[in-house]
């Protein structure tokens, strides 16, 4: 402290250093609602057109997951196959492991499964991702122009929108809720019979005369010394229009007749798939679905997206609009939000408090200094390890904010005192106060670090939402003390006046009024401890009595992980029974669009045909509906849960139908919905028919 005390620039050029990093560190920092809490993923996609669930899991599926095994860091996998051919594998390792690393683990693994599994799988592809499971936001293409079907939509969103979304940084996955064009032939079984043809023949013919082929160069070297001319001979092997596929030769006879495809089908062009289509306020469009990576900052991965919609939305053809009816990320905006207004607040508090009680405007203003540089420190130091700004981070900062000026006001306290009782001069009293206090500073601190230090060594879920919040409290304790020996009796020694001995400021006024009536207050508190004193075994027994309650109430009290919000959605599943086609799941989705449209909470509804968290086919289907801000939800029922119970309520009776309206859980990434996920497990092998 004496070193600071002489060199008054140097503390002050320390503490702006602090300031700058800070603010550096604030811009480069990514934001979250959470910190990172679920294990990092690897996601394996594989299709099978045309196999059945049981083929799917027996012929890919448990091929990839048997590779799988051994994985280093891997903590379990689940594995979805599904009725359309299509499947996934979802990897879980441990806390702490490089998805990077991961992935280029299980791409290795996956090429030693790859000869085993059939060849219309290894042609379709074998994805590897990273990604979360939940979406962030959902992109939707409507136009009013007829030309622009939801097939004419999507396959303009899946040649110039996807590739756009995919190169952004912090995009997992950009998933298509729509369909590309494609070559549809539509053979009739009984002219195919009729011409005593088979299936094989028909795509055999197809795929040998539907190819692009080298035909070679004229001219190429060697040649003649008279070769003037050189040209690469181009044969148009590859077909593209449904004229050129309908001329394709399925037999010739022996009399000079011929087969061709269109004498045995219709050709045209139409959707590459069925599977899956979305619907946004009732009306048909094609969905984008994007997902954060596992490392990606929500907030501006978001901000990402609609700029670069923004962007490619001048190209749009005409009566062709875009939307983002919903966006994962505004409540952690609003969060974020709403903590940094807390935080302002509570400084505000803190100087108001303390200039009550110091009543000299220096006074306040020496530990108040420290508040902000003290904050930016610690923004400093969480870029240095790699964590974020979120709200449990911004709640540590809030929390902290009335400990980092403790130990400036025991500077300032002391160094008055000394001045007040023995007429010395700001300097001289400066360097008499530290050399009283500088140990119980360094005491204080260590304490007050040792009380959080053990909250970042948790492990799991629990140790990565505590670690931040951890880190924030030690590292501002840690400055406030480092100032509290540097810039603060630096700013006693050049700010504070001198005062004579023997004055002990008697004010009148307000401050005056306040003076007495605390000392009458701290008078009355001291006889009421001397007459607990008087009767200690008494109290001790009110004491026990209150410690007994506290401790049944504790034991009664329900628990959960994080309580449940209202983050501005709710999320709607409708399944159907085995079997129904998706015109009745249509048919059951616009019951519920029509219910949930008319509630005045609602904003948007987003309705995906064919696919749901638990699991895609004709005869599912999922919403997201988007609820208008906070602000305008005011009143008993209108929150996300009072929503989702109205929902139910109204759904639920229609029956064989599933409709389970819930909302979002705390943190997206472990679970799509709030409450427990079950999984019954076939410990005996008896199979999927005894399960």
């Amino acid at each position: 402290a004496q070193f600071f005390i002489n060199r008054p620039i140097f503390a002050w050029v320390i503490a702006l250093f602090i300031l700058v990093m800070g603010g550096v560190a604030i811009t480069q920092l990514p934001i979250a609602q959470y910190p990172p809490v679920a294990p990092p993923s690897i996601v394996i996609s594989a299709a099978y057109p045309g196999a059945s669930a049981r083929t799917l899991e027996d012929s890919v599926i448990s091929v990839i997951e048997r590779e799988m095994n051994g994985s280093p860091g891997l903590i379990y996998m689940e594995s979805t196959s599904q009725a359309n051919g299509t499947g996934s594998i979802t990897l879980s390792f441990e806390s702490g492991t490089n998805p990077d690393l991961a992935q280029v683990d299980v791409q290795n693994r996956l090429a030693r499964a790859t000869p085993r599994l059939p060849s219309s799988v290894t042609q379709q592809g074998v994805r590897v991702d990273k990604a979360s499971s939940n979406f962030l936001l959902f992109a939707i293409l409507s136009s009013d122009d007829p030309n622009f079907d939801p097939v004419a939509l999507g396959d303009y969103a899946a040649r110039t929108v996807l590739p756009e979304l995919q190169r952004l940084p912090g995009v997992g996955q950009v998933q298509l809720f729509g369909t590309e064009r494609a070559m549809r032939i539509w053979i009739d079984p009984a002219k195919l019979v009729g011409y005593n043809l088979s299936m094989a023949d028909v795509t055999t013919a197809i795929r040998a005369q539907n190819a692009q082929v080298s035909a070679g160069t004229i001219g190429d070297l060697p040649n003649v010394d008279s070769q003037k001319i050189f040209a690469t001979v181009v044969v148009n092997g590859q077909l593209g229009t449904p004229e050129q596929f309908g001329n394709v030769v399925l037999r010739a006879n022996t009399d000079g007749s011929t087969v061709r495809l269109r004498d045995v089908a219709r050709v045209g062009l139409g959707a590459e798939g069925y599977a899956t289509a979305a619907r946004l306020n009732g009306k048909p469009s094609t969905g984008i679905g994007v997902q954060l990576s596992p490392t990606g900052n929500a907030l501006a991965t978001a901000k990402a997206v609609r700029t670069r919609m923004e962007e490619l939305s001048r190209f749009f053809p005409s009566g062709v609009q875009w939307a983002i009816p919903y966006d994962s990320s505004r409540f952690i905006d609003i969060s974020i939000r709403q903590v940094a207004v807390t935080l302002l607040e509570a400084v505000a508090l803190v100087f108001l408090v303390m200039f009550l009680f110091l009543q000299n405007i220096r006074y306040t203003i020496i530990p108040t200094i420290v508040v902000p540089v003290s904050l930016m420190g610690t923004f400093a130091v969480l870029l240095a390890m790699g964590f974020s700004i979120n709200v449990l981070t911004m709640f540590g900062m809030v929390l902290v904010i009335g400990i980092v000026v403790d130990d400036a006001i025991v500077v300032v306290e002391n160094v008055e005192r000394i001045m007040s009782e023995e007429g010395l001069p700001p300097l001289a009293a400066t360097r008499k106060a530290m050399g009283q206090i500088s140990g119980a500073i360094v005491g204080v601190t260590v304490v007050l670090i040792s009380v959080f230090v053990p909250l970042a060594f948790f492990a799991g879920s629990v140790g990565n939402i505590y670690r931040q919040f951890s880190a924030v409290m030690v590292t501002a304790i840690a400055f406030s003390a480092f100032l509290a020996l540097s810039l603060t009796p630096a700013l006693c020694a050049t700010l504070l006046k001198p005062v004579e001995a023997g004055h002990h400021h008697a004010k009148g006024g307000f401050f005056g009024w306040f003076n007495r009536s605390f000392s009458r207050t701290t008078k009355g508190y001291e006889s009421l401890v001397a007459r607990i004193l008087r009767r200690a075994p008494r109290y001790l027994i009110i004491y026990a009595a209150i410690i007994a309650a506290v401790v049944v109430l504790y034991t009664r009290l329900p628990t959960s992980f994080l309580p449940a919000e209202d983050q501005g959605y709710i999320m709607v599943s409708v399944q159907l029974p085995p079997g129904a086609t998706q015109n009745r799941t249509l048919d059951v989705m616009e019951k519920v669009e029509g219910f949930v449209l008319k509630q005045p909470e609602v904003q948007s509804m987003v309705s995906v045909l064919g696919f749901s968290f638990s699991g895609s086919g004709q005869n599912a289907a999922l919403a997201f509906v988007t609820l208008k801000d906070w602000s305008e939800r005011i009143g008993a029922g209108s929150s996300a849960q009072g929503l989702a119970g109205r929902v139910f309520g109204a759904m639920f009776p229609e029956s064989p139908c599933i409709r389970e309206p819930s909302f979002t859980p705390p943190i997206p990434e472990l679970g799509s919905a709030a409450g427990f996920s079950f999984r019954l497990q076939d410990r005996a092998g008896l199979g999927h028919d005894a399960l």
